[in-house]
């Protein structure tokens, strides 16, 4: 365990800290949604322990360090220059003992709590001074790292991966395979009490909508009882309509100012950023139109950012058991998680059916990357984005939504178009004037965009090895071989959705 010192900031709380950090920056730091600081990319830590790709792939967002930013979440930590608040240290239990270094040690540390404890590690360039730390990380801590972190076919994987032909890590995985798989508990971190609400922040809502009107307008009556109302709801709906019928949103039924159009352009990326661009408030929350909401629902959510001094989050979002499900349900649900801790932290995903986001880091990013339209990826690629402008965003275990995910209607009904070939299909417009032949692209030409868009050549080597295993090793085992036979054409189909990812990364729009 590191030797740590204490340093109380002037609000009264402790930090621990090892090393010599700039003092000037603790109290400011403190205030903000961080719970551990350090400059470990900045002292020879950048992206190291890469193999965490093996396990992670594409599927975290905090597999690599953020380039080009002051300050960003990183676990990669470096043991000798840290801080962190007391409170979280004793929460955490500290470092793991069983590593050979305690580089090792900081690293297991840093990556599990973030994933799975609910810490907010931070990377904040200049709080210690720069140096280079040349220490590797040995192949025994590797394989601790894997055993104590993940399951064991992750351990295999990387074996098979990177240490075919080393005998030193042969010995780690039988030892590994002979003892068992002991994976560390990881002890959450404690989400803050909400404070509450400060001033009278504007906020807009908005909802992207079509071929559902009916849920908008159930929608619409949860936010007109919210105990904070919004300022403004923007309604895009591009439901096909006869030019002579009226949208069904009436804006003197409701106590805020309701503005309500008809979409002027197509796909839900760009019904977001029409949006966007009529909002004026100080915060932008995004909903679906198939949610239904808790009146402390909008509360929740600015309280949520006042507390933790952050700009974003992602809400929770409870799926409905059915469609036709009403708020007593959502309430039961979370009466059943009262009994598990509440847990903030980094999210580990974006969503646009419940996120709050200050106004300036939307307009900053342009909105919604319409690349997307036709298919999926949009939230986790704007989620990203945020990330990559050294944006904390954080997962709000109070500001729980309903999903109800109706049978029907809503933008999906553009991408189910992807499945059909031949003369019923409808263009997407992924498509860019290169019409779907024989071979249909999968997987969606926009997760394959997002790759290429947002990781690196080998985090999607991994993501196609490992998207070829689970087809080959998925379903029944009496249809093996017809997947086996069938390999071929899917490798000519994932290469097609390849051919229109990188004409999406041609294809410059806004908020991308």
């Amino acid at each position: 365990m590191p030797n740590l010192k204490k340093y109380t900031t002037s609000s009264g709380e402790i930090l621990l800290y090892t090393g010599v950090p700039n003092f000037d920056m603790l109290d400011e730091l403190a205030n903000g949604p961080g719970d551990l600081w350090h400059s470990g990319p900045n002292q020879g830590l950048t992206n190291i322990f890469s193999e965490v790709v093996y396990q992670t792939a594409v599927f975290f967002f905090f597999t690599s360090d953020f380039d080009g930013v002051n300050s960003g979440i990183s676990w990669r930590i470096n043991p000798k220059a840290f801080v962190i608040r007391e409170t979280v240290w004793r929460q955490s239990k500290g470092f793991d003992k069983g590593y050979l270094s305690e580089l090792s040690a900081a690293l297991a540390f840093g990556f599990n709590t973030l994933r799975y404890g609910g810490l907010v590690p931070l990377y904040v360039k200049g709080l210690f001074s720069a140096s280079r730390d040349t220490t590797k990380i040995s192949v025994r801590d590797r394989y601790q790292f894997y055993r104590r972190s993940f399951k064991l076919e992750h351990t295999i994987y990387m074996f098979l991966r990177r240490d075919i032909f080393n005998l030193e890590a042969l010995k780690r995985l039988f030892f590994t395979l002979k003892n068992g798989v002991d994976i560390l508990e990881v002890h959450p971190i404690a989400a803050r009490n909400l404070e509450p609400l400060k001033g009278a922040p504007a906020v807009s809502y908005i909802i992207p909508t079509m071929y559902r009107a009916e849920y908008t307008l159930q929608l619409l009556n949860d936010l007109n009882k919210q105990t904070l109302l919004p300022k403004e709801v923007i309604v895009i709906d591009a439901t096909p309509l006869d030019p002579s019928e009226e949208l069904p949103y009436i804006p003197e039924n409701y106590q805020f100012n309701l503005i309500a159009k008809r979409q002027e352009t197509k796909g839900s990326c760009n019904a977001r950023n029409e949006a966007i661009d009529l909002c004026s408030g100080e915060y932008i929350i995004f909903g679906d139109d198939d949610i239904r909401i808790p009146p402390n629902f909008i509360e929740n959510h600015i309280r949520f950012l006042q507390t933790y001094n952050a700009d974003a989050c992602n809400g929770l979002d409870v799926r409905a058991e059915h469609y036709t499900n009403d708020l007593t349900h959502l309430t039961r649900r979370l009466m059943e998680l009262e009994s598990q801790p509440k847990k903030a932290g980094a999210a580990m995903s974006f969503s646009n059916a419940n996120s709050c986001v200050k106004r300036s880091l939307v307009q900053q990013l342009n909105g919604n990357d319409a690349n997307f339209d036709g298919g999926y990826g949009e939230d986790s690629d704007f989620g990203f984005r945020l990330l990559k402008h050294g944006v904390v965003v954080l997962s709000n275990p109070y500001a729980a939504n309903l999903h109800l995910k109706p049978p029907s209607g809503g933008y999906r009904f553009w991408g189910s178009q992807a499945a059909l070939l031949g003369k019923k299909r409808k263009r997407q417009p992924w498509e860019l004037g290169h019409p779907v032949g024989l071979i249909r692209p999968v997987p969606s030409p926009t997760i394959m965009y997002g790759l290429y868009k947002n990781n690196d050549a080998r985090q999607r080597k991994e993501y196609k090895i490992k998207y070829f295993l689970r087809y080959l090793s998925s379903g029944s085992k009496m249809f093996f071989i017809f997947r086996l036979i069938n390999f071929p054409y899917r490798l000519l189909q994932y290469q097609k959705s390849v051919f229109y990812a990188k004409l999406l990364l041609n294809n410059k729009l806004e908020g991308n």
